[in-house]
C-alpha cells in the first residue's frame, strides 16, 4: 500500500490525479498559452508585462496541480 509517507516523486508524477486539479492544470496551461501569445505580440510595454504574468501563474499553477494524489484510486490500481 502506498501512503503519502513513502511515495517518491517520479511515482507521484505517475499516480492518478484528483478531478479538481486536472481542472486547474487545463486552466493553468490555458494561462501560460495566452501569456506567451500576448508577450509574442507586439503591444504595448504594460500588455507585455501582464503577459508575463499570466504566463508565470499559468506555469506555476500547472506545475504545482501535477503534484497531488488519489491515493484511493492508486491502492485500486495496485
Amino acid at each position: 500500500m502506498i501512503t503519502q509517507d513513502n511515495i517518491t516523486l517520479s511515482q507521484r508524477l505517475a499516480a492518478p490525479t484528483p478531478k479538481f486539479f486536472k481542472t486547474l492544470r487545463t486552466i493553468g496551461l490555458t494561462l501560460a498559452a495566452v501569456g506567451g501569445a500576448v508577450i509574442a505580440a507586439p503591444v504595448a510595454p504594460i500588455i507585455a508585462t501582464i503577459g508575463g504574468y499570466l504566463l508565470t501563474a499559468g506555469t506555476v499553477a500547472s506545475a504545482v496541480s501535477s503534484l497531488p494524489v488519489d491515493f484511493n484510486k492508486l491502492n485500486e490500481q495496485q
